[in-house]
């Protein structure tokens, strides 16, 4: 009895080994590498398209979503892990309202014990200097992105310049915001969506020249890819603030073309370029914008709009002239 069962137990590994060496790793028709799609749970060929096997377990889940609010309202898992939070959103967070499941308000004594319950969870989130030093600056971060209308990726990004510069020990002798406010500068300009230093200094705790001083020392330190700023990416938000029309925006453009064919753009700031562009295309298109307005959008003086706008159309009339 025992030889039988394991001379059975023999034949069927040896079947299985069959099977496993008879799998497929190449195409039968063209000789080509094999992929797998997640998606329909098949085995096809990556040139041809030929389905070689389409029997294959889908680890995926069983429902379907179409949008991402869809997904997330399906999801059974938490919320995604984020830099921008100096725990990457691992912790638990205990809201500040003092009600409960129903909405119905806490008595004293619920209340008391919840506000212990918060400041304790304060203190084990952050067990030291480093993460002190981390949750402030994120949070400088987030403040900062939000009232200059930045996206979650700017933000993620700068979160990650600044993680790098505490790693790198680069903060000794220079202030929380000052790097957190050079992190976000930079990593606007990396995203394409820049914004100008009165800008970033409008809504910082340090000043100007610390910020600038602190951004050159930050992208030389970490040796950040950061290319010049280019005038047009600053044209779709001073044309959206200011109200002015798709063919205004687009003559803008046009204007800043002929300027970079000209090469009088070189040495002058973007933003007073992308302003001046700005305002004299609301002239040629008939739109009503002063030089205040769009001095005030731009953070920039009237004077330089003036002197800029000249520019431009000097060069947009040489460059019609030798078409």
């Amino acid at each position: 009895m025992s030889d039988t069962t394991t001379r059975t137990n023999t034949g069927e590994a040896e079947t299985k080994k069959q099977d496993v060496a008879e799998e497929p790793t190449v195409c039968p028709e063209c000789s080509s590498s094999l992929v797998y799609d997640e998606e329909h749970g098949e085995t096809l060929c990556g040139e041809c398209g030929l389905v070689v096997d389409e029997v294959n377990i889908d680890r995926g889940p069983e429902w379907r979503a179409f949008d991402s609010k869809e997904k997330d309202e399906k999801s059974r898992v938490g919320a995604p892990t984020t830099k921008m939070m100096h725990d990457d959103g691992l912790s638990t967070n205990i809201g500040w309202q003092d009600k409960d499941a129903y909405g119905r308000a806490l008595s004293s004594r619920q209340r008391q014990k919840m506000q212990r319950l918060r400041t304790w969870n304060e203190r084990f989130r952050t067990r030291d200097s480093k993460e002190r030093n981390l949750k402030q600056a994120l949070g400088e971060i987030d403040r900062m992105a939000s009232a200059l209308g930045l996206p979650n990726t700017v933000r993620e990004t700068a979160s990650v310049i600044y993680r790098r510069a505490l790693s790198d020990d680069l903060l000794p002798g220079r202030s929380i915001e000052g790097v957190a406010t050079a992190a976000l500068y930079a990593a606007a300009r990396q995203a394409g969506a820049p914004r100008s230093l009165d800008e970033m200094a409008m809504v910082s705790r340090v000043d100007k020249m610390e910020l600038t001083r602190t951004y050159r020392y930050i992208v030389r330190e970490l040796k950040l890819e950061i290319k010049p700023a280019d005038p047009e990416n600053y044209v779709p938000r001073f044309a959206s603030e200011l109200g002015l029309s798709d063919e205004a925006e687009r003559r803008a453009r046009m204007l800043l073309d002929n300027a970079r064919t000209a090469g009088i753009h070189s040495g002058k700031s973007p933003v007073g370029l992308a302003a001046a562009a700005v305002y004299a295309a609301a002239l040629l298109t008939n739109e009503k914008v002063t030089q205040n307005q769009v001095s005030d959008v731009a953070s920039i003086s009237e004077v330089t709009i003036r002197n800029r706008y000249k520019e431009l159309l000097d060069a947009s009339d040489a460059g019609l002239t030798s078409m």
